[in-house]
């Protein structure tokens, strides 16, 4: 069937042909044709954000809340290069997203027109793909391929740019029967051979680990998982990335690695001697100094994407596959092993685990002036509002305490920037999110910095309905970034004070004071100071379901991160305090 229309009706068409329900958004010159049909469209809501960013990071939450990519749109110039950093994020971590933004008239291309920019050249690095279209007659495909390569094989971010004069052109609307991707042909099934031997490796290790990364979520592969971890009795170590893969009360889950997970977790990595790694790629921040990572480890790593096995660290045996059917086979591999007699023994390993969960577990000192400890915060938001909840978190010192003080019982539960590190990610990603799955509460655990970055979206939210919850951590401070300072600068505080809670001891100036910027914004704004108020501040908060709400959790400013391991040295050197390391030597 084919159906005479131009190229923007084309492209709102091709939208509702693949199943968009929702578009974050800001119009523009370059853009503006397609507006004018997303009006008229009665399958596509589209979502007025208040800046390109937050579009971006709208989409990746709505990605992480249904699984399906996520789409944001955007005019020429300023505002495609204002999507460049939720492009990098959703590449770095994995998200399927197309973004799709307006382009000057194809015969202006390469004279610097007026809010001319090259997006597809800028955004070559961090996108998946990306398209520059100048004819109306290919949106229709572009879009169908721009879908598919989004979410297939390792997902991830898709530009599609598009020429005004091809938005306004006439074409004929025809959809794609078959695409033609050469090239393009993402491996999924993995090897039988390779599955077997990585299943030979299980029962014959002494100090085995599964070591689980996020593809395991976007594979959509966490029931497998727990199959797999019950029938070998493996411990599990889940990084930043896969928190809620396994549950986190499984006793077999010993925490999260790295920078700053959980001794037992970095431990158990430590002294393995196998480590199944499966969507998962060796970050620094899990590996810390990578020729002291796991020194007695052979290695089975299993990725969707062939150039992560062995980027980093050598795979004895490298898997090629979709994680679900790679933990499928895996674990008939292993079933059938032990029916044949196979089958490890890791008790004297367990032992050893259990000592390091029993001696260093997660904990935290309450301040000695008084004030409010973050932890306590966070943690009492997990306890109250409980595992069904979505929670999106910013960059630093909160979103870490958000992944060790919230217990991430099922996917999908917790959303964070972790390989670029976004500041600004957790407020337009929850509201992305809650888009996604309106029927579930989703909580946003911000930093005063980080807020100050993209809190413009509790407009966006007000103006929406979009309830969401966000609790500021509000210490004053770049906090993750004084902590450095605490400890490698000899305190010396360079341009890290934001001056959004008052120091002990002054007068109480906050700029901004969060609870009216809330108010300002059409929300409710709450401030909690004290320990005793925590718990009847959030529930206050849970009993607002007609607006945004903000709550200002002004906390101590020297709270600091624990368990650490400092950037560039062996994860054999973690404190669990400051000063403070394990006696590994009394685990052996």
């Amino acid at each position: 069937m084919t159906e005479q229309m131009t190229g923007a009706q084309s492209l709102i068409r091709s939208l509702e042909h693949v199943g968009v329900d929702v578009v974050f958004g800001i119009p523009g010159g370059a853009i503006l044709p397609a507006y004018d049909p997303l009006y008229d469209s009665e399958k596509v809501r589209h979502i007025l954000m208040r800046h390109e960013q937050g579009a971006g990071h709208a989409a990746e939450g709505y990605a992480y809340a249904t699984g399906r990519p996520g789409v944001c749109m955007a005019t020429s110039g300023p505002g495609a290069t204002n999507l460049v950093t939720p492009l990098a994020d959703a590449h770095m971590d994995s998200v399927p997203m197309v973004a799709i933004t307006g382009q000057v008239a194809a015969p202006a291309i390469g004279t610097d027109a007026f809010q001319e920019a090259d997006i597809c050249g800028i955004t070559m690095p961090v996108t998946k793909h990306n398209f520059l279209v100048r004819e109306a007659d290919d949106i229709a495909r572009t879009i169908a391929e721009a879908f598919h390569i989004a979410s297939t094989g390792r997902p991830g971010p898709v530009l599609v740019d598009i020429a005004k004069s091809a938005l306004q052109a006439d074409t004929r609307f025809e959809w794609p029967q078959r695409l033609d991707l050469p090239g393009y042909r993402p491996v999924t099934k993995p090897h039988g051979k390779q599955v077997r031997e990585a299943a030979r490796m299980i029962a014959e290790a002494k100090r085995p680990v599964l070591y689980v990364g996020g593809g395991v979520l976007k594979a959509g592969a966490s029931q497998e998982l727990r199959v797999l971890a019950e029938l070998t009795g493996l411990p599990v170590v889940t990084t930043l990335m896969a928190l809620g893969a396994f549950p986190a009360s499984h006793p077999q889950n010993v925490g999260m690695p790295g920078m700053h997970g959980t001794v037992a977790a970095v431990g158990a990595l430590q002294r393995a001697d196998l480590i199944v790694a499966l969507g998962a790629r060796f970050d620094d921040r899990v590996t810390g100094r990578l020729d002291s990572f796991a020194p007695d480890a052979k290695i089975v790593h299993a990725d969707i994407d062939p150039a992560e096995i062995s980027k980093n660290r050598h795979a004895d045996v490298p898997i090629v596959g979709d994680c679900r059917e790679v933990i499928a086979d895996m674990v008939v591999a292993v079933r059938n092993d032990q029916a044949a007699g196979r089958q490890g023994d890791y008790e004297a390993w367990w032992d050893q685990l259990n000592r390091l969960r029993a001696a260093y577990p997660l904990g935290y000192e309450q301040p000695g002036d008084g004030s409010l400890a973050p932890q306590h915060v966070i943690q009492r938001i997990g306890e109250i509002v409980g595992p069904d909840a979505a929670y999106a978190a910013g960059v630093g010192q909160h979103q870490m305490w958000a992944a060790q003080f919230i217990n991430y019982e099922r996917p999908g539960s917790f959303m964070n920037s972790g390989g670029a590190g976004t500041m600004g990610f957790a407020v337009p990603a929850a509201l992305g999110a809650k888009v996604g799955d309106p029927g579930r509460a989703v909580w946003a655990i911000d930093g005063d910095g980080c807020f100050q970055m993209t809190n413009q979206e509790l407009a966006t939210c007000a103006v929406e309905n979009i309830p969401i919850k966000v609790a500021v951590i509000n210490n004053g401070n770049l906090g993750m970034v004084r902590q450095w300072q605490t400890l490698f600068y000899e305190g010396r505080y360079s341009n890290t004070n934001l001056q959004t809670s008052p120091s002990p001891g002054t007068e109480k100036v906050r700029i901004p004071d969060f609870t009216r910027l809330a108010e300002a914004y059409g929300c409710v704004g709450l401030r909690c100071e004290r320990a005793e108020d925590v718990d009847a501040t959030i529930e206050k908060a849970m009993a607002v379901d007609d607006a945004p709400v903000v709550i200002d959790f002004t906390v101590n400013h020297d709270s600091m991160v624990w368990p650490m391991v400092a950037a560039g040295v062996s994860n054999d050197s973690i404190q669990y305090a400051r000063d403070m390391a394990p006696h590994w030597d009394d685990e052996e």
